[in-house]
This record gives C-alpha cells, sequence and structure tokens, in this order.
C-alpha cells in the first residue's frame, strides 16, 4: 500500500489535473455559445438564398424542349462513377466521440460504395491524418501554358503562404487506387471563413462541371441544439430540390449521451433547447416567392448559374458552423465528466490517505504501550 506522502502527491497532482479539465469545460462553453450563435443567424440567409433561386426556376425553362435533359450542369443527376466526400473533422481531441463518429460514419459510407473511385476532402487534421494513414494520396496535374510539360504535386506539397493551384490551372492526375485522398483543409473548423469555403466550393463546383465528379457528398455532425444533433451523410451534388437536405445516412445521439450533455450544460449555464427563430426564417423562405414577373438586370441564365454555386458554397459552410458547435458541445461534455471522475478520484485517495495514516498512528501507540508494559 502506498504511504501517505506518496497519496499526497497523487491527490496534488489529480487536483492539477481537475482544474485544467474545468478550465476546458468553461472555454468550451464560452466557444459553444459563439458557434451557436454564427450558425444559428447562417440559417435565414441559407433559405433566403433558396428561395431566391427557386424563384428564378420557376420563371426561366430549366429544360431542353429537345433532349429533355436538365439544361444546367448542376442540376443534371449521372450515373455515379466518380464521387468526392467532404469529411469535417476536428483539429483538435479532448472532444468525446466527436471525431470518432464522424470517421465511422465516413469510413461506413465508403464501405458501402462498392467499386465507385472517391475522392476524400478531409476537412480538419484528425480526419486527414487517419485517411492519409489509410489510403494514398492524390496527385495533380498544372495545366500546361507552354511547351513544357506539366508538373504534378500532392496536397500539402506546396510551401506555407504559396498560393495553391485554382481548380481551373490543374486536372486530376493518375489514379492509383480506388479511394485517395484529394484535399487538405486543416484549420477550418475552429473558426469557419466563408472565403476559405468559398475556395472548396469552387473547386468543388468546377470539378462537378468538367464531369471529373458525379456526385459530392457531406460528412458532419448536424446540430440543432445541445440535445438534438446527428451524424449525417449528405448529397450537395447535383442539386435535387433547392432547400432540402438530401439525406443519405444519419445516427442520432443514444440516450446517455443525450443525458451526460444536458447535465454540462445544466452546469455552464446553457439552454438544451432549439432556438426559436421560426418568423425570421418563415420570412426569409417567403422571400421572392410572390407570383409576379421580376424583371432582372442580368439574365435569369446567369443568376441561376451564380447562385447555385453560392447555394453549394453555402451548404458546404452550413455544414462547418454546425460541427463546430457540435464539437465544442462534445468538447464541454467531455471535459465535465473529466472534471467529475477527478472529483471522485480525489474523494477516493483523501479516503484512502486517512485510513494508511490512521493505521500508522495506531501501530505507533500500539508500539508505545507495548514497550511501556515491557518495562
Amino acid at each position: 500500500m502506498a504511504n501517505v506522502l506518496d497519496l499526497r502527491r497523487r491527490i496534488r497532482s489529480v487536483k492539477s489535473t481537475r482544474q485544467i479539465t474545468k478550465a476546458m469545460k468553461m472555454i468550451a462553453a464560452a466557444k459553444l455559445r459563439r458557434a451557436q450563435e454564427r450558425a444559428i443567424s447562417g440559417r435565414p440567409y441559407a433559405s433566403m438564398l433558396a428561395s431566391v433561386i427557386g424563384s428564378i426556376m420557376r420563371h426561366i425553362d430549366l429544360y431542353d424542349p429537345l433532349t429533355g435533359d436538365v439544361r444546367h450542369p448542376l442540376l443534371l443527376a449521372r450515373e455515379e462513377k466518380r464521387a468526392m466526400l467532404i469529411v469535417v473533422s476536428g483539429d483538435k481531441g479532448f472532444a468525446g466521440g466527436f471525431n470518432g463518429n464522424i470517421i465511422k460514419a465516413a469510413l461506413r459510407f465508403l464501405s458501402e460504395k462498392g467499386n465507385e473511385e472517391i475522392d476524400i476532402a478531409a476537412i480538419g487534421k484528425k480526419g486527414r491524418d487517419l485517411f492519409r494513414r489509410r489510403y494514398e494520396v492524390a496527385t495533380f496535374v498544372e495545366k500546361p501554358t507552354g511547351p513544357n510539360d506539366a508538373s504534378t504535386e500532392e496536397p500539402g506539397d506546396r510551401a506555407p503562404g504559396e498560393a495553391p493551384l485554382a481548380p481551373e490551372e490543374k486536372r486530376r492526375g493518375e489514379r492509383k487506387n480506388r479511394i485517395e485522398v484529394a484535399g487538405d483543409y486543416p484549420g477550418m473548423l475552429d473558426k469557419p471563413s466563408f472565403d476559405q469555403v468559398a475556395l472548396l466550393g469552387r473547386e468543388v463546383v468546377h470539378r462537378y462541371m468538367e464531369e471529373e465528379l458525379d456526385a459530392v457528398y457531406l460528412v458532419y455532425n448536424e446540430f440543432k441544439s445541445v440535445m438534438a444533433q446527428r451524424v449525417v451523410v449528405e448529397r450537395i451534388l447535383p442539386v435535387v430540390e433547392v432547400g432540402e437536405h438530401d439525406i443519405k445516412q444519419a445516427e442520432e445521439m443514444g440516450r446517455e449521451e443525450r443525458e451526460e450533455m444536458a447535465r454540462a450544460a445544466a452546469s455552464s449555464g446553457i439552454s438544451v433547447r432549439e432556438a426559436d427563430i421560426g418568423e425570421a426564417e418563415q420570412e426569409a423562405k417567403n422571400f421572392g416567392t410572390a407570383e409576379v414577373d421580376y424583371i432582372y438586370d442580368q439574365p435569369p441564365r446567369e443568376l441561376l448559374d451564380g447562385l447555385l454555386r453560392q447555394y453549394v458554397t453555402s451548404q458546404i459552410y452550413h455544414a462547418l458552423t454546425e460541427s463546430s458547435a457540435a464539437e465544442q458541445a462534445a468538447r464541454m461534455t467531455a471535459m465535465d465528466a473529466a472534471t467529475s471522475n477527478a472529483s471522485e478520484m480525489i474523494d477516493s485517495l483523501t479516503l484512502t490517505m486517512n485510513r494508511v495514516r490512521q493505521a500508522a498512528i495506531t501501530k505507533e501507540i500500539i508500539e508505545i504501550v507495548s514497550g511501556a508494559a515491557a518495562l
């Protein structure tokens, strides 16, 4: 059995750990509030964008009268032979099962796709590191602008600060395996930036319009409130129905997870109810839906093209903002559980230390009494 000095050292160590986990919980709770506001404030914009696109689509002829095909390539569904999977994971740990659930959903999706060729775009270091260990890294060929041959590069080859190739400046290199990592976007989840997401959206749209991809999927953690979350696989291209989520897979939280998150949220002063933005969202949905003939400054087809590109980018940004809130909620819950476990361990070690100290005192008293009796 450990002596009193060793037990005191262990108690001091656990107390220091408890201070760290408690501070991390408070930081995660503060970040969760900001992430919730960011995710909620973006919903009316997405609804309004979908309403405007729907209004334009009702005023133009989307189908070719001769072939019956959809005129805009982002609306055209093709047989899926090549797809992209955008995996939204975190850059840091200490977030419970957040990253594990995302990666499990992505691996399940990959296993169900059979012989389909898939490019993985990893947002976040956790997903990137795992997929790079498991799969090959794709190569891209810079389109030649002169007599010299095109050069090849892998994601992450460029020096820090050096601008990456634009989608129009590169094309997919020779494929080595059915599944390859074709994108690397670390640092986007902590503070989602629409400008950064726009670069990814531009690449996704360009590759789909060039028929390098037949479908684009998103794996992320859908966040409505602390108690209402699920990991989903959503198809964002082709655009099947504007304003609706094309969910292919969904996994809800378990009862124990919801209860743990509710306790952590209650101790941090965070509401577990879904934010009420019904009026704002309904007003955004009704924007531009009146049955009148609108006058456009630009041709409606040009407007539709630009808005559909913006719509795809907004879907990716929406996934990032919700995953960011879900990550902070998971981290807050994990740190709350770690703090509670540390407190229980301190109580147990303190009880053990008191018993050891009492046993030592009793032993000394017995020795003294025995020595006095021997005299």
